[in-house]
C-alpha cells in the first residue's frame, strides 16, 4: 500500500501499551503515530496527529473516560475509526461504546493476529464484530425495546386509572401506608381495599409491590413529577 495505516493508542497502562506498540510495528501496512493516557490527552493527539483508526481503552483517567473521548472525537472527527479496549465486558458498556460510533470492541488479552486483524478490519470498513459482542449488542437492543413496550404499555393503563385510583397509586408509590392514606383521603378502609384492587385488575398484577416496583423500574414517579411541576 502507498501510506500506511497511522494507528494511534489511548491506554493508561505503560506495558499493555507497548505490547500494542511492538505489534503493530511488526506490520509494514502500519504506523504507530502516538500513546495517549487519558482521555483529554488522546482527544489533542488525535487532532494533531489525524490517525486514521484509534486503539482507545474505555477506563483510563475514570471508569467512562474512554467513553467521553470517543464522543468527542467522532463529533469533531468522524472518519476516524475507533477499537475500543477492555479487560472485561459488560452488556451496557458494549452497547454504549458501538452507540457512540465505535467500530470493534477487543479484550485487551487477545492475540496479536486479532488485532492487527481489528484494525485493519476497521480501517477497510470490514465488518468484524465477533459473536460474543454481536450477541451482547443484539441483548441490549432486545433490552431497551422491552422496556420501551413496558412504558407505553403502562402509560396506556394509566390512562384508564380514574383520578382517585390515581392518587391512590401515587401515595403507594411514596411508601404510605393503607392506613396512611385511608387518614389522608379520608376513606375506610374497604373503600381503600376497593380502589387498590381495581388498579390491580387493571395493571394484571397480584399485588401492590409488583406495580410501585415495576412504576419505579420505568422512572414513572419522576416523570408524573415533571408532568407535575410543568402544570
Amino acid at each position: 500500500m502507498s501510506t500506511p495505516i497511522k494507528v494511534l493508542i489511548v491506554e493508561d497502562d505503560p506495558l499493555i501499551c507497548k505490547r500494542y506498540q511492538m505489534i503493530l510495528s511488526k506490520d509494514e501496512e502500519i504506523e504507530f503515530v502516538g500513546r495517549a493516557a487519558s482521555g483529554y490527552e488522546g482527544t489533542m493527539l488525535a487532532a494533531l496527529n489525524k490517525p486514521d483508526v484509534i486503539l482507545m481503552d474505555i477506563e483510563l483517567e475514570d471508569k467512562q473516560a474512554g467513553l467521553r473521548a470517543t464522543s468527542e472525537i467522532l463529533n469533531y472527527m468522524p472518519d476516524i475509526k475507533i477499537v475500543m479496549l477492555t479487560v472485561c465486558e459488560t452488556d451496557e458498556t458494549v452497547f454504549r461504546a458501538f452507540e457512540l460510533g465505535a467500530t470493534n470492541y477487543l479484550l485487551k488479552n487477545m492475540p496479536a493476529e486479532s488485532i492487527i486483524e481489528a484494525v485493519k478490519d476497521a480501517y477497510y470498513d470490514r465488518p468484524s464484530l465477533h459473536s460474543n459482542i454481536a450477541g451482547k449488542i443484539t441483548k441490549e437492543f432486545k433490552r431497551i425495546k422491552t422496556t420501551e413496550d413496558s412504558l407505553l404499555h403502562n402509560f396506556y393503563i394509566f390512562t384508564q386509572l380514574t383520578p382517585t385510583e390515581l392518587e391512590v397509586l401515587e401515595l403507594l408509590m411514596k411508601d404510605y401506608t393503607r392506613q396512611e392514606i385511608c387518614k389522608l383521603r379520608h376513606v375506610e378502609p374497604s373503600t381503600l381495599k376497593s380502589q387498590i384492587n381495581s388498579i390491580l385488575k387493571k395493571f394484571n398484577k397480584s399485588s401492590v409491590l409488583e406495580i410501585v416496583e415495576l412504576l419505579r423500574e420505568l422512572h414513572i414517579p419522576e416523570i408524573l413529577s415533571q408532568r407535575k411541576a410543568k402544570n
